[in-house]
């Protein structure tokens, strides 16, 4: 691909990514939801640019298929997985997409006899064709994605938004060759490389080591730390008015307890629930709070993990892959 196309498209994928995480970052903290429709919505660039690139290198059709193949796995985190009972009853929707997923296996199979001779080491120390290059790091992303989805269903990844997010990620850059890389030395240095969706979750996670430190200053500044006890509750939670908590988005830390004196004393929890109240519970929370005459509380904030992937994109963008630039300090 020429220089000069390859860097356009790079940065179109770059602005799409900021765009589009961005909106919905600023959802997920709002409502804490981000709608199926807006990764519909935002796929259309990626199909978009997809399609530009491809026209551009010409690849086999087996790799138009193959990259087919990735759509046609991430939209079931959105519209769900057609069933054949469905389809024979004469849903249109399952009978579509069910023969969507019969071409992209085609693909793969086609794609797999094609270039079955070239290895992934091949293509990692640069020996393989254009072709089979771009074939395997769809492959590769393919993986990524079954990873990712694989994680949501067992829970290891908690938030919906967040695994689709990631999925998303995965498609607008199935391998590093579509992200324009600021400084790319630390990445010339290591020959395997996390891929690009994963990359940016582990950079949002170092950014979640920012959080105590954040805690502990904006308490600081209300003047909220009057104690050894405060200290303690300082770095983990945030203390608010009560009468702001109904318009939070937050796990109640403080509570009433009964003395054996017949006193009732207000107490801290250093732990969020495991499960969140319901309004009603959390109603009858505050009146708790209220009747004793608390006007400030410790609060456990409810932080969705797309407010974290947002701002890594700025060390993805610089750096790279972060394991690029950890492994060789931590090799002799």
């Amino acid at each position: 691909m020429d220089a000069d196309a390859e860097t356009i498209l790079g940065w179109a994928r770059m602005g799409v990514l900021i765009l589009c995480m961005g909106w919905a970052a600023w959802f997920d903290h709002k409502e804490r939801r981000v709608s199926n429709e807006h990764w519909m919505v935002w796929t259309k660039p990626i199909v978009f640019i997809w399609s530009l690139d491809l026209l551009i290198q010409g690849p086999h059709w087996s790799v138009w298929l193959t990259a087919s193949a990735l759509l046609a796995y991430a939209s079931g985190s959105v519209i769900g997985r057609p069933t054949m009972k469905d389809a024979r009853q004469g849903n249109r929707m399952d009978q579509i997409v069910l023969l969507w997923y019969l071409l992209s296996v085609i693909g793969l199979v086609a794609g797999a006899l094609r270039f079955m001779e070239v290895s992934p080491l091949d293509v990692l120390i640069g020996e393989a064709t254009m072709e089979a290059t771009l074939w395997w790091s769809y492959i590769g992303a393919l993986f990524t994605l079954f990873v990712i989805d694989l994680a949501w269903r067992f829970r290891f990844i908690h938030g919906g938004a967040d695994a689709k997010a990631l999925m998303w990620v995965t498609l607008l850059f199935p391998s590093w060759a579509e992200v324009p890389v600021y400084s790319d030395t630390a990445m010339e240095e290591v020959v395997l490389h996390l891929p690009p969706s994963l990359s940016l979750l582990i950079w949002g996670g170092f950014l979640f080591v920012l959080i105590p430190i954040i805690l502990l200053l904006r308490n600081l500044a209300t003047g909220s730390v009057r104690s050894v006890s405060d200290i303690f509750m300082a770095w983990m939670s945030l203390s608010v008015p009560l009468a702001t908590v109904r318009d939070r988005h937050v796990w109640i830390l403080s509570d009433t307890m009964d003395m054996p004196s017949g006193e009732t004393v207000l107490v801290h929890k250093k732990r969020a629930p495991r499960r969140t109240p319901t309004d009603e519970e959390m109603n009858e929370h505050i009146q708790r709070l209220e009747e004793i005459g608390a006007e400030r509380i410790w609060v456990s904030l409810k932080l969705p993990l797309l407010l974290f992937l947002f701002p890594a994109i700025l060390p993805l963008w610089l750096i790279g892959d972060p394991m690029a630039s950890i492994l060789p300090l931590m090799l002799p």
